[in-house]
């Protein structure tokens, strides 16, 4: 089975997960982890360049291939930036201007993308959220739609046929299948490698575990998955960090729906509207903790 490297994720996120996996087999503790700036300015605008020439405009998801090309959805310009291993910025797909349309590179038009995946083929996957589709880049930039009609709203089918509400958090798994964070519709989607799109978990807002449709969710925001097929949900309004496992029973993994700081184990734990979720190879969960102004870690600890 080819590994994949499809964390969606912000930028914040990744910098936590990179600094997990480059820890493997070290004492951290007797490291000084250095942060950098790879690329961009603090001017927010539109500038291929490199490094710090470089600008984009409220950058917001990340995600990583095997080759260690980033993938920025640059969410204020409506594209979707490439970042190579040497800092070399790129636009790897998207005109600049909002609007919908599939076609290669810049031919292409998003509005809003939030956040991207890659799958082991090195195709991308783009939340667009304001065009309530799912979009799919190949290695070579060519944009499709692979689900939604344009048209918000919570319709079930295939492709085009299927209807999403500001969908937000996108995530692949070893598979090929997508898991969608349907933001506005409070529900996490699946769409299998052929298009077609079923509800996996949730239904109206609210918070309650469940399997499937059972379970309701606060306008969730990002997801990702583990190398078992569980599916890790930023259930950002409940606050907390909700799990999927591959049969779609709901579980609370951490927090709990009263927002507020605390470390602590499973719900004793709080968050204050976690917005990003990522995964390690190790089975770490990192979560990006907005109003906490925090990057936290989720661990499993034998009792």
């Amino acid at each position: 089975m080819n590994k994949i490297v499809s964390y969606t994720i912000s930028a914040m996120i990744l910098m936590g997960l990179l600094i997990s996996c480059g820890g493997q087999g070290r004492d951290s503790s007797k490291e000084a982890w250095v942060v950098s700036t790879l690329a961009g300015s603090e001017t927010p605008g539109f500038a291929d360049a490199t490094g710090t020439e470089a600008q984009f405009s409220y950058p917001y998801g990340v995600a990583v291939d095997s080759f260690g090309n980033i993938y920025v959805a640059d969410t204020g310009s409506h594209q979707i930036r490439k970042i190579s291993p040497e800092g070399v910025v790129s636009t790897f797909a998207g005109s600049g201007t909002a609007g919908f349309a599939d076609g290669t590179g810049r031919a292409a038009r998003f509005n809003k993308p939030t956040e991207v995946a890659v799958d082991s083929f090195g195709n991308i996957y783009v939340a667009d959220m304001y065009n309530h589709r799912i979009r799919k880049i190949s290695p070579e930039g060519v944009v499709s739609t692979l689900a939604g009609s344009g048209t918000s709203g919570s319709e079930n089918g295939v492709g085009e046929a299927a209807q999403f509400f500001y969908p937000h958090g996108v995530a692949v798994d070893s598979f090929g299948n997508i898991y969608v964070a349907d933001m506005y519709n409070h529900g996490i989607r699946k769409i299998s490698p052929e298009g077609v799109v079923s509800t996996l978990a949730g239904s109206t807002r609210g918070f309650l575990d469940g399997t499937g449709t059972a379970a309701r969710f606060f306008y969730p925001t990002s997801v990702a998955v583990d190398t078992l097929g569980n599916i890790y949900v930023a259930d950002k309004n409940n606050h907390q960090i909700r799990k999927i496992s591959p049969e779609g029973v709901v579980s609370t993994l951490a927090g709990s729906v009263t927002p507020d700081f605390a470390n602590d184990v499973g719900t004793a734990a709080r968050f204050n509207y976690p917005t990003s979720v990522a995964v390690d190879s190790f089975g770490n969960i990192y979560v990006a903790d907005k109003n906490n102004q925090r990057i936290r870690k989720i661990e499993y600890k034998a009792p």
